[in-house]
């Protein structure tokens, strides 16, 4: 017997992207990961109200979108009408399901699937144990939530960006079954973009946590193989462009760990001091594929979000589809 056709074995998310259209471009889901503290879910409720359709960018969207959108002094048709997806906040996904409360409207949220302490309860674990194991069991009905996402999608009825926020405990997510059957099942049905928040104070305050950031940053994109976008966050405290000068300038990384080896009074040589020195060797090619994919924002005051928008369009665009093939 004959197998079915080609194009029934390709994932939907290829015949999204061939479908879609300027006027009905296809949603964009970002998965936002990175280390406890860094501040994901300030900046998942920063980028949701950049969406907002009241902000000057939402504006300049519907300009761009020219006949297709909606006037705004066109009131009653609007409820019959469907709105264009510049009009729409971001659609958001909770997936942690042990935070007491989110700073943003989650449209879906796993606390009111699993619940997080009757886990912890009942399966006698430990709290980072109770968040894989909810993970789990979240997962064994995520095609119900890929089901939802499809269909507003397919009644245009989903805002152009789809932002996921992760559990704080990262290995929980990114080294995890689970995660692994989350994020894919979402990379097969929407073009996908991983987001690394990185905190800048931490790496302002010395080169070898800037070394194990994006350490942990290279190897979440083996392991994932999704476009990476690397987000310094905090600029609002320290500015990034000493990371984006380690980034570009291997001479300028070596300076400043003889600058910190230099204020412990010499200490911190050896072994580890070669090892950090190595591994920027080993990353320098990481470095420049990912230079283009960094960029730095403050998801308290708002600041570089549109630039953080330019890049997820561009690593969604062009990247997402070294990833399909």
């Amino acid at each position: 017997p004959t197998g079915p056709p080609e194009s029934m074995k390709l994932p939907p998310v290829v015949q999204r992207i061939a479908q879609q259209t300027e006027e009905n471009p296809a949603p964009i889901c970002v998965l936002v990961v990175g280390m406890a503290g860094s501040g994901k879910t300030t900046l998942m409720s920063q980028l949701q109200e950049s969406t907002m359709p009241e902000t000057a960018e939402d504006e300049d969207q519907e300009a761009q979108g020219g006949e297709t959108a909606t006037p705004k002094d066109d009131a009653k048709p609007a409820s019959s009408s469907p709105k264009t997806k510049a009009e729409m906040p971001a659609y958001c996904i909770n997936l942690d399901p042990a935070t007491l409360d989110v700073p943003y409207g989650a449209s879906i949220d796993i606390r009111d699937t699993v619940d997080y302490k009757q886990v912890m309860a009942q399966h006698n674990l430990g709290p980072n144990g109770a968040i894989m194991t909810s993970l789990n069991l979240y997962a064994t009905k995520f095609d119900q939530v890929i089901h939802i996402l499809e269909q507003r999608a397919d009644r245009k009825e989903l805002s152009r960006y789809l932002l996921v926020d992760t559990p704080g405990q990262i290995e929980a997510f990114t080294w995890s079954a689970s995660g692994q059957i989350l994020s894919e099942s979402l990379a097969s049905t929407f073009p996908t973009v991983m987001v690394f928040v990185v905190d800048t104070v931490r790496c302002a305050s010395s080169p070898n946590t800037f070394m194990s950031n994006m350490l942990y940053a290279c190897s979440m994109y083996y392991r994932t193989r999704l476009p990476l976008v690397i987000c310094f966050n905090k600029t609002d405290v320290v500015s990034h462009e000493f990371c984006m000068e380690w980034m570009r300038d291997f001479e300028a990384f070596q300076e400043a760990l003889d600058n910190a080896r230099s204020s412990e009074g010499g200490e911190g040589g050896g072994f580890y001091d070669s090892l950090t020195r190595s591994l920027s060797l080993v990353l320098d090619e990481f470095y420049h594929s990912f230079e283009a994919n960094a960029v730095g924002v403050s998801a308290v005051t708002g600041d570089g979000i549109q630039d953080f928008w330019k890049v997820i369009q561009q690593a969604a665009t062009v990247d997402f589809g070294d990833y399909v093939e």
